[in-house]
């Protein structure tokens, strides 16, 4: 089975106000229901980079090792606006990305998936918080990040190293 499923960023709910939401409640249950078949599988950042590729390799043979499924978060840009003259807190704004249908296309088509099951989320927010909030929906195994390698990731730190540092299950890296 492979296949691909498109869900709605953490961050772009429902509104309360919302006429065609029949129970609140019950849309942010749905929202965390998964997949049985991806229960305990193995969540995987990817964003098309060589290193993200490389964690994604890995992480299809382990989800086959361990007979799980595999759960591929791409992480959508978010920019953050700050309106500095009234000192409010930044506000994030949404840059429209189509980047994931795009990895969404790819993927369908990489061969080495067919060996497991996989489903592609996307999020929108703090990578780190976003693989572990999978990892938590999907009460995943281990999580498998690349690493980054430049200087942004030594200015900010790298993803694999918050993420290491803040995760309730395991963090592989991949160099």
């Amino acid at each position: 089975m492979a296949g691909h499923e498109f869900f709605e960023p953490a961050d772009r709910k429902r509104s309360v106000a919302d006429p065609t939401a029949a129970d609140p409640t019950a849309a942010e249950e749905s929202r965390h229901a998964c997949d049985p078949a991806f229960r305990h599988g193995v969540v995987v950042g990817f964003d098309g980079s060589t290193s993200s590729e490389r964690a994604l390799a890995y992480a299809v043979g382990m989800a086959r090792r361990l007979g799980s499924g595999l759960i591929i978060v791409h992480v959508a840009n978010r920019l953050p606006t700050t309106v500095w003259a009234g000192c409010e807190p930044p506000v994030f704004v949404d840059v429209p990305d189509h980047r994931t249908e795009v990895l969404g296309l790819e993927l369908a088509c990489a061969d080495h998936l067919v060996e497991v099951p996989w489903i592609l989320v996307e999020r929108g927010g703090d990578i780190c918080h976003e693989l572990e909030e999978v990892g938590r929906e999907y009460e995943a195994d281990a999580i498998v990040v690349g690493s980054t390698h430049g200087i942004v990731g030594r200015i900010f730190g790298s993803v694999a190293g918050r993420l290491a540092k803040r995760a309730q299950r395991p963090v592989v890296v991949i160099p």
